[in-house]
C-alpha cells in the first residue's frame, strides 16, 4: 500500500496557529517573560473524603475533587474494591467494574422490594421512551421479555408436575 504525501497548502486550516501574531489564546494566556514563572495563585484546600473513595492504582492519592454520593457498598462494592486493585490498563479492571454496575442494579431492586416499594420497571427500564422514540426497539424488547416470561412459566409448570 503506497502512502501519499499531504500538501499542507491544500488542507483548510492547516497551520492556523503557526503565526504567533495570530494566536487565538492571547487574551486568556499572556505570552510574556512571566509565562513560565509557575503557579501564581494559592492552591485551595483539597476535598477531604467523608466516605470510602476508590481510586486508580496509577494515582498515588485522591483527585482534588471527587464524587461521594454513592460510596461502594454490598457485593457490587466488593467487586469494585477488587477492580481498583488492578491497573486501568487491564481488562479485568473494566470487566469487574461493568459486572459491579449490573450487580448494583439488582441490589437496588432488592433494596426497593425489601423496603416495601415496588419499582416502576416500565419507566426505569426505558419502555416509555422506547414507545415514544423507537417503536421497533420497544416491540423487540417486549418480545424478548415475553419469551423470558414464557420460559419461566414453562419451567415453573414443569417443576410442579414432577
Amino acid at each position: 500500500m503506497e502512502q501519499q504525501r499531504i500538501d499542507p497548502s491544500q488542507v483548510i486550516g492547516w497551520g492556523v496557529d503557526a503565526d504567533q501574531a495570530n494566536n487565538p489564546t492571547y487574551p486568556m494566556r499572556d505570552i510574556s517573560e512571566d509565562d513560565h514563572a509557575g503557579m501564581s495563585w494559592r492552591r485551595p484546600p483539597l476535598q477531604s473524603p467523608a466516605v470510602e473513595v476508590l481510586h486508580s492504582t496509577e494515582r498515588p492519592g485522591l483527585s482534588a475533587v471527587f464524587g461521594t454520593s454513592v460510596p461502594p457498598s454490598g457485593l457490587s462494592g466488593a467487586l469494585r474494591r477488587i477492580a481498583f486493585r488492578k491497573s486501568e490498563g487491564k481488562w479485568g479492571h473494566w470487566l469487574l467494574l461493568m459486572a459491579a454496575d449490573r450487580l448494583n442494579v439488582i441490589e437496588g431492586l432488592l433494596y426497593d422490594l425489601a423496603r416495601g416499594r415496588l419499582p416502576n420497571l416500565v419507566v426505569e427500564r426505558g419502555f416509555r421512551a422506547d414507545w415514544r422514540y423507537s417503536r421497533p426497539l420497544f416491540f423487540k424488547r417486549v418480545a424478548g421479555w415475553g419469551i423470558v416470561a414464557m420460559c419461566a412459566a414453562a419451567l415453573w409448570a414443569a417443576k410442579g408436575k414432577t
